[in-house]
């Protein structure tokens, strides 16, 4: 097999997710409990990014908020599974 077709896993310190949300949302609190905890468990940087300050989040995601991207691609919205993170980031 090709090695461009090859998927390989990467380890939990090359992994980033962001949390998209806005001021107030309390499922966006609650969301960024469980990613907070989950990615200090597995040593993932994660950053959190205000809906309100893009436009082009906004327009992405405005009805689905909060979301959980892991390395850019979208994980989940609205409530944060622990074990599901986990996995993802291979914790």
């Amino acid at each position: 097999m090709s090695p461009l077709l090859r998927r390989t896993k990467k380890n939990s310190g090359e992994h980033m997710v962001t949390l998209i949300g806005k001021p107030g949302c309390h499922l966006c609190d609650d969301a960024r409990a469980v990613v907070e905890q989950v990615c200090a468990e597995a040593g993932v940087p994660w950053e959190e990014k205000d809906i309100n300050q893009d436009e082009e989040l906004h327009r992405a995601y405005w009805e689905q908020i909060p979301v959980v991207l892991v390395d850019g691609e979208q994980h989940t919205f609205w409530k944060v599974d622990a074990a599901r993170l986990r996995r993802a980031l291979g914790a």
